[in-house]
């Protein structure tokens, strides 16, 4: 009888590689030099590296560890231990660290010669991309005009790019409708607007979690205008109504980025919660976790889009992105007027080719190169290595 291990088998030739052992496990903080108009302006230039040294000489990099205060309980997970070995080290606590999990998967690709997408039988090469803008200022964004928006869209259309979500926590839900009845209006039909509540996030500026009426008025609101989805709308504990909600309008309702691990996933797909489930990249787990989310999904007819990232650390999301054959990928969180080959500058200067990501018609184009597809100078990590 087959177990849930042999869901996702290492094709047969990495066999002998499977034995590579992790020897070191680090997690340090980098700091790219930005002038102090480009870190107020959002240039990211600060990340945590998670770097994964085995005894075949290779290393795997992320730039999405957690902070380094935990990497004592990681090593414990990890040295000493079959690189491999991936569901073990989910079981044995890795699910917590996804960054971590990222820089495993980077490191099994370079010494297969393989991105790590390949590795989980991906066959896409390519995933529309979406940007999610956040205005600086307060977190409701009521202080930014729907012109202002609607300019953003503009500029992010004229860019190549295919769709932009914003923050659904005007205080008067109603306003975010109206917001996109002015984006629709600049941008035309082919332009996919999303709309993302975050429950349990309005709460840090004073609201409170929708009831199912304020719920069902806003997607009717958003469907006016042809909104793409609604996401998160009600707590992220409560599976019925976003449920409900489904059912009755035509917008799609999404969520899932809160979700550690499948169980919740699970309850999702039993009790038809969502139209769209949406893992993040590295807090469900990481990417195998992702893939794993995906196949669920997809025995119940539901699409399975990762919650994203930015910059340096959207590798390992866009590995499973290609994975898993989404069909968007978030690109979070851009602040207006930058674009994302704008805001992701600093990064360039810790990798030795002189391209992040190859965007093409405003599509995320899958690197050739093995791993998560970044060639990571090691020289200028040590040198932005921040000091205690």
């Amino acid at each position: 009888m087959l177990s849930r291990r042999h869901l996702f088998v290492l094709p047969a030739a990495l066999a002998a590689a499977s034995r590579v052992k992790i020897t070191k496990v680090d997690l340090y903080g980098i700091t790219i030099p930005v002038t102090k108009e480009e870190a107020e302006a959002g240039l990211n230039h600060r990340f945590t590296v998670a770097e994964i040294s085995t005894d075949a000489g290779v290393t795997g990099y992320s730039f999405a560890g957690p902070a380094p205060a935990q990497l004592p309980e990681i090593q414990k997970v990890l040295l000493g231990r079959d690189l491999f070995a991936i569901e073990s080290h989910l079981r044995n606590g890795l699910r917590k660290w996804g960054g971590v999990e990222h820089a495993l998967w980077d490191a099994m690709g370079k010494i297969a010669g393989q991105p790590a997408y390949k590795l989980l039988g991906g066959a896409g090469t390519r995933v529309r991309a979406y940007l999610t803008c956040v205005w600086k200022g307060p977190l409701d964004q009521n202080h930014v005009a729907y012109r202002e928006q609607a300019e953003m869209a503009l500029r992010i259309q004229k860019a190549g790019f295919k769709g932009m979500k914003i923050r659904a926590w005007r205080p008067n839900p109603l306003d975010d409708a109206a917001a996109c009845g002015e984006i629709r209006a600049a941008v035309g039909p082919d332009f996919e607007i999303m709309f993302d509540r975050t429950a349990h996030l309005p709460q840090s500026v004073g609201q409170k979690v929708w009831d199912y009426d304020t719920g069902l008025r806003v997607a009717r609101a958003l469907e006016k205008h042809r909104a793409l989805w609604l996401e998160e709308p009600f707590a992220r504990d409560d599976y019925a109504s976003p449920a409900k909600l489904a059912a009755a309008v035509d917008i799609l309702i999404t969520g899932g980025e809160g979700y550690v691990g499948l169980d919740a996933f699970r309850e999702c797909l039993l009790a038809r919660t969502y139209d769209i489930l949406q893992p993040e990249g590295r807090g469900c787990g990481g990417i195998f976790t992702c893939r794993q989310v995906a196949t669920l999904a997809e025995a119940a007819h539901v699409p399975c889009i990762l919650h994203g990232t930015m910059s340096l650390m959207l590798a390992g999301w866009l590995q499973a992105s290609f994975a898993i054959g989404a069909e968007w990928q978030e690109v979070a969180l851009i602040t207006p007027p930058l674009l994302p080959e704008q805001q992701w500058a600093p990064g360039l200067k810790v990798l030795k080719t002189s391209t992040m990501y190859q965007i093409e018609d405003g599509y995320l184009l899958a690197s050739p190169l093995p791993g998560l597809g970044l060639d990571v100078d090691a020289d200028a990590l040590r040198a932005y290595r921040d000091r205690a």
